[in-house]
Order: structure tokens, then sequence, then C-alpha cells
């Protein structure tokens, strides 16, 4: 797995809900299956005993992902020494005859547009690495083509 980027808190976060998949999480849905069981009757047509493996098995998968995700993740320092757009970077854009926006540039696994921060992987996150305050700068999406203007870096 590729190397994935997050600020401390975005760590913080992921290493909250893996300890409480692991932990209530897990007895939960123990307590469901034993429960389901308990009720006696064919478990093959149990429906809450096949949701609750449903959700075991769900749970187990986002368990493993967000251990290898966070074995694999380099934290991004929230010093900015750099006045280009970088991951960690705050920046401010503007696209003509639009009100301005900030966002934060973050890895994906972070991402969360409505929140402003947006994935160094995305093609506004792509398009704005690297360039300054001041630089227009042409976006590459799905939607068509845009320019937007860095107001500022920070």
């Amino acid at each position: 797995m590729a190397t994935q980027f997050l600020t401390e808190e975005g760590y913080r976060k992921l290493q909250d809900e893996l300890e409480y998949l692991r932990t209530e999480k897990r007895d939960e849905i123990a307590r469901r299956l034993h429960e389901a069981q308990e009720e006696g009757g064919d478990l093959i047509e149990n429906a809450e005993y096949e949701a609750a493996k449903n959700e075991q098995a769900f749970v187990e998968g986002r368990i493993k992902e967000l251990e290898i995700l966070l074995a694999t993740a380099k934290i991004i320092e929230d010093t900015h020494l750099h006045d280009s757009v970088e991951i960690g970077s705050r920046v401010q854009i503007q696209e003509e005859g639009s009100e301005p926006e900030t966002y934060i540039i973050v890895g994906a696994a972070e991402a969360n547009p409505l929140e402003g921060k947006i994935s160094n992987e995305s093609p506004l996150g792509k398009a704005l690495l690297n360039h300054k305050a001041g630089d227009s700068v042409q976006v590459d999406a799905p939607a068509g083509t845009f320019t937007v203007k860095i107001l500022s870096v920070s």
C-alpha cells in the first residue's frame, strides 16, 4: 500500500476509530450474534443473525484497513516552511466570478470537502501542488477544465 498522508488530528481520529471498532463494536456484534443464536431455530433463516454476521465482516475488514493505513501513514507536519502549496498547506483560491474558498491539502484518507479538506490526489489538490500565491492554475476536473487563482498559501 502506498504511503498515506495524514495530519496529526486525522491520525488520532483514525486511531480512535480503530480502538472503538476493536473494543465496543466487536463486543456489540458478539452480543447480537449470541442473542440471535439463543433464539434458537434455523440460523440460516434468522435475519438478525445474518445481519450481525454481515456487519462483523464489514467491521473486521475496516479494522484491517485502518491497521494498514496507520502503519504506513506519514504525519504531515504543522509547520509550513515553504511558500508553495504542499500537503498540509492552507490555500485560499478564487475562481473568476466566485467567492474566495479556503482549503487544506491533506492525504486521500483524510479528505472531506465539507470540512474544507481536499485530497492531494483530487484534480484540484493535484493542480495546486507546488504553485505559489499569485499563480493562476488550470484544473482538469471530470466536469471540465477551469482556472483558479491562488490568493494565499500558509
